[in-house]
C-alpha cells in the first residue's frame, strides 16, 4: 500500500519561508495525485494544494494562491510544498495526502502522511 511521510515543519517568524516535503513508497508515484492539507487546532482539516499526476495541473486554496507552490519529483518519489510570505493563520499540521484524481475534497485522498507542524510566530 501507499506510505508518505510528511518533513520539513518547524517554527518561523512571519514573512519567513519553509518547504515542506513528502516521502511516497508502496506505489507507482506517477500513477497519483499528491496533495496537502492542513488542520489547526479546533479547526477541520482543509485543503490547501494538489498537483495532477503529470505534474501539469496544480490547485490551491484561495489563501495560499501566490505564496505557496505545490511541486513534484517523479525521480524521487517527492511531493514539496513551497511556503513562502507565511502568516500566522498559515499556522497547522500540515498533512499530505495521494489520489487517484484531482480533488479538493479529503475524501478523495485515500492514504495519508502522519503530517508535520508548521507553527508561524507573528
Amino acid at each position: 500500500q501507499v506510505q508518505l511521510v510528511d518533513s520539513g515543519g518547524g517554527l518561523v517568524q512571519a514573512g519567513g519561508s519553509l518547504r515542506l516535503s513528502c516521502a511516497f513508497s508502496g506505489r507507482t508515484f506517477s500513477n497519483y495525485v499528491m496533495g496537502w492539507f492542513r488542520q489547526a487546532p479546533g479547526k477541520e482539516r482543509e485543503f490547501v494544494a494538489t498537483i495532477s499526476q503529470s505534474g501539469g495541473s496544480t490547485l490551491y486554496t484561495d489563501s495560499v494562491k501566490g505564496r505557496f507552490t505545490i511541486s513534484r519529483d517523479d525521480a524521487k518519489n517527492t511531493v514539496y510544498l513551497q511556503m513562502n510570505s507565511l502568516k500566522p493563520e498559515d499556522a497547522a499540521v500540515y498533512y499530505c495526502a495521494a489520489s487517484a484524481y484531482v480533488s479538493r475534497a479529503a475524501h478523495s485522498y485515500k492514504s495519508w502522511g502522519q503530517g508535520t507542524q508548521v507553527t508561524v510566530s507573528s
